[in-house]
């Protein structure tokens, strides 16, 4: 089933030019959303649990974003030798821009669809992610 990569590699391509004009990277989508939900900020650890991204390229990735000004590193108040990864000011700016980049992509890979279809592929959709063991991301917080 290769259609699924196409379709992926499809989504990227379409997503690049628009999100790094708002200085957003697709990889970095993931670890954006899970930061908004959870504005008190999170450990690295938790991070890359809640946004499925292995630990050592979380760091690369961190501290990239912390370079571009989208997260920031402060004292977890708990544990003053730990620090909590939160949101800058500038992400949750930029954040509404970036939803609607990937909303008006959703929008037009399914713009010739019933929604019934829709509502068919994502439960299909939704069935391929468990059968992947991945979590249902409406449960992760």
């Amino acid at each position: 089933m290769r259609l699924m990569g196409f379709i992926h590699r499809a989504f990227t391509r379409a997503a690049d030019v628009p999100l790094r004009e708002l200085g957003f990277a697709m990889g970095q989508l993931p670890v954006l959303v899970t930061l908004k939900k959870h504005p008190e900020g999170l450990s690295q650890a938790a991070l890359a649990r809640m946004a499925s991204v292995e630990q050592p390229s979380m760091a690369q990735l961190l501290n990239r974003m912390e370079r571009d000004g989208l997260v920031e590193r402060v004292p977890d108040p708990a544990d003053g030798r730990s620090r909590l990864i939160s949101l800058t000011a500038l992400a949750s700016r930029r954040m509404p821009k970036g939803k609607a980049v990937m909303d008006d992509i959703c929008v037009r890979a399914l713009a010739d669809f019933s929604a019934e279809e829709i509502e068919q592929l994502t439960r299909l959709l939704a069935r391929v992610r468990a059968n992947l063991g991945e979590p249902d991301p409406d449960d992760m917080g």
